[in-house]
């Protein structure tokens, strides 16, 4: 499947330089999908030089010209939904319900962009001096770094290039392992709709020796990361000694607030679309679960309940709710967890098993714990999976107290019927976004991003395109 792509460089489609591959894993099935392209060393410089000759061209094109080539993409994209839906399902296991709307939701970043690249807004400041003016502009701050993880590959990926080309940067996207299909199916779009040759790149195989060698690179002027906190910390120390623009969007451990007032059977089912999104495979996914003791046995019941009927399966199957976990190594960590959790004394309600009648493929039940304690592992590891832990809190001060005693400070959820308390709850979490009454945070118009140990820097929104852009300031004398 993989055959026709390859690494994307000075505008086309090239083999390795040692024409070396790895496999890529269908997790439903376990069945090789195919062998993706490995670049070596000797790729990674090419595409470093790729993009330098990129970045010298696209920075000329005016911003009315870039729009106008960003919003084809957009278009095409929504034209092959399908075959990009596809790719994504075939390699993380999700939903081909889930894949699609990632699909449309890609389009849409890149459909914000087209527009957001006409609005790059300079200023002027009044000079103290008579003969003097104060201008202030915003330039392209040149190659970019893009690397994309796999839960989210199209999304994840469309963010970083979608911004780099509406600030006048070229990019070099470097997709995970797990999902290249998918990233690769996007650059040839990209590639369709008028970037001239070495604008975009895309270099596919191991990603620690990828990155690194790109960090390592004066031609890198900045690095957009999703991925795990861990992984974060690694890439600042080596992009400190080049003293590089970072964003950094990192891992999550978001906590679900159940006011006294909350409508239980709405939160019940905002709890289940937010919780089994991608299978709990996201950073925003809620993972410590906080119910106000007044609500708690009958919020717990309706969430199990409701847990129990989710059809889980292939996602290539329409009718399914749930795929399987992407990954041999995230699914033993899963297990592993889930038996720390029943050591360490929960009480599993459901789930805490791979489901029966499924011989092949990473599948897990969806498992939601009682009788947790603060103390324990999975309220300070981040599952990553579809588990749920479920703890009391009596009062506003305590359950704050809680929620803000995490390094991550990603995402929250809230649910209440005040919109006093909603503001409230809101102001005094310790996170980049917070979402009332609605499972939904991200979006192409919103600012995507966290604090704490969760990064720093945005993604989307009208904010998201000035960590792509250097900020010059010119005092100008009029007499010469």
């Amino acid at each position: 499947m993989y055959n026709r792509f390859g690494q994307f460089i000075d505008g086309k489609w090239q083999q390795a330089e040692k024409k070396e591959t790895y496999d890529v894993i269908n997790p439903a099935t376990e069945e090789v999908i195919g062998k993706a392209s490995k670049a070596s060393a000797i790729d990674v410089d090419k595409a470093l030089k790729s993009a330098e000759k990129g970045f010298s061209v696209w920075k000329k094109f005016s911003p009315w010209d870039r729009a106008i080539i960003i919003r084809k993409i957009a278009d095409l994209m929504r034209k092959k939904n399908k075959e990009l839906a596809n790719w994504m399902t075939l390699e993380t296991g999700k939903t081909i319900t889930e894949a699609l709307a990632e699909v449309n939701g890609s389009a849409d970043i890149f459909e914000w962009n087209a527009e957001e690249t006409k609005r790059i807004y300079g200023q002027t400041v009044q000079s103290r001096f008579e003969n003097t003016r104060v201008i202030i502009n915003y330039e392209p701050v040149g190659v970019v770094a893009a690397l994309s993880p796999w839960n989210f590959p199209l999304v994840l990926a469309s963010r970083k290039i979608s911004t780099a080309l509406a600030a006048g940067c070229s990019v070099i996207c470097k997709p995970d392992v797990i999902t290249p299909g998918t990233v690769m199916e996007l650059v040839d779009i990209i590639s369709q709709c008028g970037v001239p040759p070495g604008v975009v790149n895309l270099l596919s195989g191991d990603p620690p020796s990828i990155a690194s060698q790109l960090i390592s690179s004066d031609i890198v002027k900045k690095i957009s990361l999703t991925g795990s906190t861990r992984v974060g910390k690694i890439i600042l120390k080596q992009a400190a000694e080049k003293i590089q623009r970072v964003t950094m969007e990192l891992s999550g451990h978001a906590p679900f607030i159940v006011h006294a007032d909350a409508n239980v059977e709405k939160a019940a089912d905002m709890a289940i679309a937010a919780k089994y999104r991608n299978n709990g495979q996201v950073c925003i996914s809620p993972s410590r679960f906080y119910i106000h003791e007044s609500k708690k046995e009958q919020f717990t019941k309706k969430f199990v309940d409701k847990t129990l009927k989710l059809k889980i399966g292939n996602g290539m199957d329409k009718d399914v709710q749930l795929g399987p976990i992407t990954t041999k190594k995230r699914l033993e960590e899963i297990e592993k967890l889930v038996e720390i959790t029943k050591r360490e004394g929960a009480k599993v309600l459901c789930g805490g098993k791979r489901p029966s009648g499924f011989n092949k493929g990473y599948f897990y039940e969806p498992t939601v714990f009682d009788n947790v304690k603060d103390n324990f592992t999975i309220m300070t590891e981040e599952p990553f999976g579809p588990l749920t832990p479920i703890l009391t809190f009596k009062n506003f001060d305590e359950v704050i107290k809680k929620a803000n005693n995490q390094v991550a400070g990603l995402a929250a959820y809230v649910c209440t019927a005040s919109i006093e308390l909603a503001n409230k709850t809101s102001e005094q979490l310790e996170t980049g976004m917070v979402a009332v009454n609605t499972p939904f945070i991200s979006n192409a118009e919103t600012p995507f991003g966290g604090i704490k140990q969760s990064g720093y820097g945005r993604e989307g929104g009208s904010v998201g395109i000035k960590d792509y852009l250097n900020i010059k300031y010119t005092h100008l004398g009029l007499l010469g």
